[in-house]
Parts: C-alpha cells; structure tokens; sequence
C-alpha cells in the first residue's frame, strides 16, 4: 500500500511538471548524471498514457510504450544474452565479435583473446537516436520478474551492455495499490528509484479536450453539469465512449430506449438514467458555442442564451457556467486554428458587458481565460472601454 498521499495534478499541470523534469533531466545528464525517472500513478481511463504522448508530440520527441503485462520472455524486455569474443590481429586492431562472426574473424588472421557475456540490445530500442519517452505502461501489473528486471534500467538507464540514447526519460504509469485494483505493491527498494505525483480528474480540462477532438457538445455539456458521475469505475475513458457511441443520433429523444442500453453496457445505470433525464428536460438542446459567436442574428443568440439560462428565480447558475466554460473553449481552440474576425470579437465584447444572461463573474471569467489563453487574437478585446470597465468592477 502506498505509505504517503502524492501530489495531485491534472493534465494540464502534469505537462507543466514533465516540462520542468525533462528539462532538469537534460541539465544533469550534461553533468554526466543519470535522468530521473517519472511515476505517474492514477486511475484507469484518465489518459495518463494520452498526456505523455501529447507532451512527447509538443517537443518532437519519439515515444515508445511497453506494457509490461504482455511480455512473456524477459529477452523481449531486456535483450537476449549472447556470447562475445574479443578478437585482435597482428597489427594490434581489436574489436567485440559474436560467435556468428567468429569464424570468419579467425580465417581472417585474428587471434581469440577473451571473451565475455553480454546482452543484445532488445528489439524496441534498437535503431532508435537521441530524444525520447520509454513509457513503461500499466508497471505494477506486471509480473514480479518484469518488474524486478527493470529496476535497473529505471535506475541507470541501461541494462548490462546497452543502454538507452541520449535525451531519453522513462516514464512508469501505475494504478493506486487501494484494493481496487490488481496490482503488485511497491517496496521502497522501488519507490527510491524513482519520483510521483498522482493524475486526477479536472471536468474543465477534459471539457477543453473534448471540444477540440469534436466530442458531442449535448454531451459536453451533461458532463459539466454532472462532474461527479466520474469515478474509479466510471471513468473518463468510458464515458468518452458512451458518448461517441451516441453521437450519430441526431435526436437524442427519438432514441431513448437505445441511449438507456449503450449507456448500461458502458458507463451504468445511474449514469443512463441521468442522462436519460437530461434530455428529458431539454437540456441537450441548449444553444452550441460555434452558434452563440458565430451566427449573424444577434436577437436570436441572446434571446437563446436567455431561455437556456432564465432568470430572478428561475435562474440556471449550473447551465450559464457551463455555458460560460463552452464559449471559452471554443473561441480559443477555434483561435488555434483560424483568424479571428472583427465580427467574433464583437460578439465576444457584447456576450462579456452587455448580455445579462451571464452574471459579471462569470463575463469575468470568459474575459480573463479568453485574453490570457491568447493575447495575440483577443488582446484587442481589453482596448474596448466597456469590457474594462466590466473587470474593474
């Protein structure tokens, strides 16, 4: 069992922490010093795995992931072992052979003068150069001998005669040792070779993600209204798939029966029926992001807005913030992509001063996250004498 609660992040602070441990990692392997490797303990389904791969992407750098529970041999792991000979001619030029190369050294003119055991370097490193991730996946549900035969490589970096390129950092990801898993408890013979922190679930990142890998904004929103449906056995990875397992229909009221049985044969029942009852309230028919900025009828979006939202004490604090987080959302990834017009900053400007379905602290949010998430495109927005005057209030 784990003896000390870890450091919690989400994904978007663990990229922050790789940043620093790869950079810290390349400052001591230029003093000659061994990288330190990286445990990333969370969950299933929170995308541990995904995070490193986005990191490694963001830096150019190759990836390669072994999960360890699907080894079978120790030599697909580590590298065979094989017999080398040390061999020399009469001019004094020596050089390590194989036994395949032996004989035709001898014939040669060299003359045997040691010989030694060593391993051949596996087949997952080999022809690889200088940057990388080696992500030992899933390590604690490994069997014990895998686990053990690592210990050496997570330490040094090398096993017996290889050893990995230069720039390159391992990366474990493991499961909580709470009982709810089947995994092999770490020692600290272990725990010492490297360092932790814990993946944890943020609704807001995930909401961020999931807009710009085009997940179902009905089902975008369902989430952000109902962020403590994730849990250990609920998670992000299935709910993901629920949702894009719906996400064909374009009415969700049309098909409730079919949305009650994919829902229970991934995410459950409790979560079927609360979604069943989300649509039920007409609550996925809330007004789209890419419709609020986008669509040229300003009357109808507001007049949207406020239907959605309501207002005095039929006022939807839940729907207004996740509507607020959406637009947020959306106007950067879209900023990401494409110019943004005078148009988008206008509806922007009228959304965040002028649009009271939205409360000044949440116009005060979508004007911060918006500026600070990309000044270059929306710097212009605290140039208007409305929306300043907004944030000084």
């Amino acid at each position: 069992m784990s003896q000390s609660k870890l450091v919690q992040l989400n994904v978007d602070e663990l990229k922050d922490y790789l940043e620093h441990m790869v950079s810290n990692n390349q400052y001591i392997q230029a003093q000659g010093k061994v990288p330190v490797t990286i445990n990333i303990e969370g969950d299933s389904g929170l995308g541990k795995t995904s995070a490193i791969r986005q990191f490694a992407d963001s830096k150019n750098m190759d990836v390669i992931r072994l999960n360890l529970a699907e080894f079978e041999e120790l030599g697909d792991l580590v590298g065979f072992p094989l017999k080398e000979y040390l061999i020399e001619n009469k001019e004094g030029k020596s050089a390590w052979v194989v036994d395949a190369q032996l004989e035709t050294a001898v014939k040669s003119g060299y003359r045997v003068k040691d010989k030694r055991m060593s391993h051949a370097a596996p087949e997952w490193i080999q022809g690889k150069t200088e940057g990388g991730f080696l992500i030992l996946d899933d390590y604690t549900r490994a069997d014990h001998r895998f686990m053990q035969a690592t210990m050496t490589l997570v330490e040094e970096q090398s096993y017996a005669s290889w050893k990995l390129p230069k720039n390159w950092h391992i990366i474990l990801t493991t499961n909580p040792d709470n009982g709810d898993y089947n995994v092999t408890s770490l020692d600290n013979a272990q725990r010492t070779r490297f360092v932790s922190v814990e993946l944890k679930f943020d609704v807001n990142v995930w909401a961020r993600w999931a807009e710009a890998n085009n997940i179902d904004g009905r089902c975008i929103n369902f989430l952000l209204m109902h962020p403590e449906l994730v849990t250990e056995t609920i998670n992000p990875r299935s709910i993901t798939l629920f949702f894009n397992s719906i996400s064909s229909l374009p009415k969700f009221e049309d098909s409730l029966p079919l949305i009650q049985m994919i829902g229970e044969g991934s995410v459950g029942p409790e979560f079927s029926s609360l979604f069943t009852m989300f649509i039920n309230n007409k609550l996925d028919k809330i007004i789209a992001p890419q419709d609020v900025i986008t669509n040229p009828n300003e009357a109808y979006v507001l007049g949207a807005l406020s239907s959605a939202i309501g207002k005095d004490d039929e006022y939807r604090a839940d729907i207004a913030s996740v509507l607020a987080t959406r637009l947020v959302n959306y106007s950067l990834i879209h900023a990401s992509k494409e110019p943004v017009s005078a148009p988008m900053i206008q509806r922007l400007v009228k959304l965040t001063t002028d649009c009271e379905a939205f409360t000044n602290d949440l116009k005060y949010y979508m004007v911060k996250e918006i500026v600070n998430g990309n000044k270059v495109k929306f710097g212009g927005m605290m140039r208007d004498t409305t929306v300043v005057k907004m944030t000084l209030q």
